[in-house]
């Protein structure tokens, strides 16, 4: 199996990328129909002129989203331009995901007699031991579940929109505060933009409660709430929408958002807007954070060196966001190595690559925080071998049939934003067991109990997220976790 220059293969998935642009970004737009972001500590609501039209006030951070004619408010420092970010856009990378097929169109290679279970594919959580539901292990064992299911906790899935109608998933998503910030009159589920955030919400919170043959999925956190946020409309979303959704998700009071969107920009000379919008990010997630909120977000899948000058990804080098790089291995249940007894997959020589190998796509630098579980792929092999598509990670997702009826399902997904959410379960966890403890101490519980795989810091940050030894840490117990 060949190892892949990850630029080179990064050009194989560009047509799931999602593209930017500035404003409503059309050429025949008048200046009054943009969408800007303005910085009340740059100029006053004074100075602001009347037909310019207010879509979100998040005066707590001192920032106004805005339409109308940005050049008629304030100097260069005191706007910056409201990033539009395309889903069916495959210009450029602002977010890239390689999408696998649907459980109806999956390999039955299962390793037992009868149908094929789907927690088998969910290598990601098998590796944590998450719980014994998932464990190959004969008798079970310890596992983190037997400790915290996420119970008494609430977060925030800012993203395409949740359906909540899938079994894994109903009772998870609190309907009463979940919303749609876009205000495009429908409601918080997904609505033309794809199962993005339903995969997300399953990674974070799926319970396994499908009772069908094939069975459900299980999260890192099963008995947290989920807020859902949808961001986008269509294939369409706004950053401003986002920070709109940071801010309400603070307000209502959740422990974590998951935020696996992000805009990675290679030359900031290009677009020095930006840096005003890096300002603008980052007084919004400091109060966020001041709420007692800790922000989770893809590191972005360019496979840029984040610290290279003129590269810009947002939000993950804003101040105080959390940023989450991709692991993933290479040769689960397929390949030269394989073995056809499923308890074995994880185990021995049994994988080309670990789970904790750097993938292809993934942003890297000084601005990740730690690593996690989003997948990878030899993109070759998945060319003629539907059973590659086992290195993603695997999760609940929403279909529409051909009568345009929304029913639920299971996929596979890789990217930055399957790895976010690891962490935001994570959060979950520790804050299950330690309901007081601040945005400060949560990341540096999970910073410090993080293990380090050899590529070192400049792709794992602190370390690879490592669940055993953080839940052991938040639970008084201290000591060192399995390291995986």
């Amino acid at each position: 199996m060949s190892n892949h220059n990850r630029r080179t293969v990064l050009k194989g998935i560009g047509a799931t990328a999602a593209g930017l642009s500035f404003g409503v970004g059309s050429a025949s737009a008048s200046a009054a129909d943009e969408r800007f972001l303005i910085n009340l500590r740059k100029v006053s609501r004074g100075e602001i002129p009347d037909d310019v039209e207010i879509i979100h006030d998040l005066s707590r951070a001192d920032v106004l989203v805005a339409r109308g004619d940005q050049s008629a408010v304030g100097g260069a420092t005191a706007t910056a331009p409201d990033l539009r970010i395309d889903l069916s856009d495959d210009e450029t990378g602002a977010i890239v995901e390689e999408k696998g097929p649907s459980a109806s169109g999956k390999s039955a290679s299962h390793n037992h007699d009868g149908a094929p279970s789907n927690s088998e594919y969910q290598w990601d959580k098998r590796v944590q031991d998450v719980s014994n539901e998932l464990t190959d292990k004969p008798g079970g064992g310890r596992s983190i579940h037997d400790t915290t299911t996420g119970e008494g906790t609430r977060v925030a899935v800012v993203d395409s929109g949740v359906y909540d109608g899938h079994p894994d998933l109903e009772g998870v998503v609190n309907e009463e505060l979940s919303m749609n910030i876009t205000g495009d009159g429908f409601d918080f589920r997904p609505n033309g933009a794809g199962s993005h955030g339903t995969h997300v919400a399953g990674t974070i919170a799926a319970t396994n409660d499908n009772d069908g043959p094939a069975g459900g999925v299980l999260g890192t956190a099963p008995d947290t709430e989920i807020v859902a946020v949808r961001m986008f409309s269509g294939q369409e979303g706004y950053a401003g929408d986002g920070l709109a959704g940071w801010e309400y998700a603070a307000r209502v009071g959740c422990d974590a958002i998951n935020y696996s969107v992000g805009y990675t920009v290679a030359d900031t000379v290009e677009y020095p807007s930006l840096i005003a919008l890096e300002q603008i990010i980052s007084q919004v997630a400091t109060s966020v954070r001041d709420q007692g909120t800790v922000i989770v977000n893809s590191a972005g899948n360019s496979s840029l060196d984040m610290d290279a000058e003129n590269i810009l990804s947002l939000p993950t080098e804003a101040d105080d966001v959390f940023g989450v790089s991709a692991t993933g291995p290479i040769g689960y249940g397929w390949g030269g190595k394989h073995s056809d007894n499923e308890a074995k997959w994880l185990t021995g020589n049994r994988l080309e690559e670990p789970t904790t190998e750097p993938a292809f796509y993934t942003n890297y630098g000084s601005a990740v925080d730690v690593s996690a579980a989003g997948g990878n792929a030899d993109l070759d092999a998945i060319a003629s071998n539907p059973r590659a598509y086992n290195d993603l990670v695997y999760s609940t997702v929403n279909e529409t049939t051909e009568d345009g009826e929304v029913v639920p399902g299971y996929g596979w997904k890789a990217g930055t934003s399957m790895a976010a959410p690891q962490v935001t379960g994570a959060v979950a966890l520790v804050k299950s067991l330690r309901p007081d403890a601040t945005p400060d101490e949560v990341e540096g519980l999970i910073r410090e109990t993080a293990s380090m795989p050899e590529e070192g810091e400049r792709y794992h940050g602190s370390g690879h997220l490592d669940l055993e030894a953080l839940v052991r840490a938040a639970s008084g117990k201290g000591g060192k976790g399995n390291g995986k």
